[in-house]
């Protein structure tokens, strides 16, 4: 029946089937065919299939966005909600004279505690580091302007480079000094 109907609507067969097509129902017009419905039930009813744009993308966002949920909210609200009800916040008490406070025991609420405890550096060493750096960095810069002043020195009185003493060398570059002033005495300016 299907390739019938489909023959009646192209027009070569449709002077054949005429008595056919005369029913109620068989035949449908040709605009019926671009519509964006389909009968589902053969032609028995209106059961009709809507065809929309798919919606896959909007279920993986749904699924992905509680699978997340469940798996990071719920147990973070779960810690919270015991820390706050059943260990809650610290109190003050006297501490005896020879004991110390560790750097997390300052912190009130117990998340934040273990926070401070484990996952943060320690502030006193952090600070430690960087008086460290500030040391090192001093020292730079005071090896800098030393330099400075020593090439400025060297330039001032047309020396050689010698950090260190090395009287071999160092002399061949007096004698080497002395040539060329003579040198340059006898040319003149």
């Amino acid at each position: 029946m299907a390739i019938f109907s489909s023959l009646a609507r192209c027009g070569a067969f449709s002077t054949r089937l005429g008595t056919i097509s005369n029913k109620p129902g068989f035949l449908k017009a040709s605009k019926d065919a671009l519509a964006s419905t389909r009968s589902m039930s053969g032609g028995h009813g209106p059961k009709n299939f809507t065809i929309t744009p798919s919606r896959f993308q909007w279920h993986k966002f749904k699924d992905t966005f509680h699978y997340y949920v469940m798996l990071g909210l719920i147990p973070a609200g779960a810690v919270i909600f015991y820390a706050n009800v059943f260990v809650g916040p610290a109190t003050l008490t006297e501490t005896p004279a020879d004991y110390t406070p560790k750097h997390w025991e300052y912190h009130r609420h117990p998340i934040s505690r273990f926070i401070a405890r484990y996952l943060l550096p320690n502030p006193q060493q952090e600070y430690e580091k960087m008086l460290h750096h500030l040391y090192e960095e001093e020292e730079k810069a005071h090896i800098r302007a030393l330099e400075k002043a020593v090439r400025a020195k060297m330039a001032e009185r047309h020396d050689y480079q010698s950090y260190y003493y090395r009287p071999a060398i160092g002399k061949y570059h007096r004698v080497a000094k002395e040539a060329a002033d003579e040198l340059e005495a006898l040319r003149g300016d």
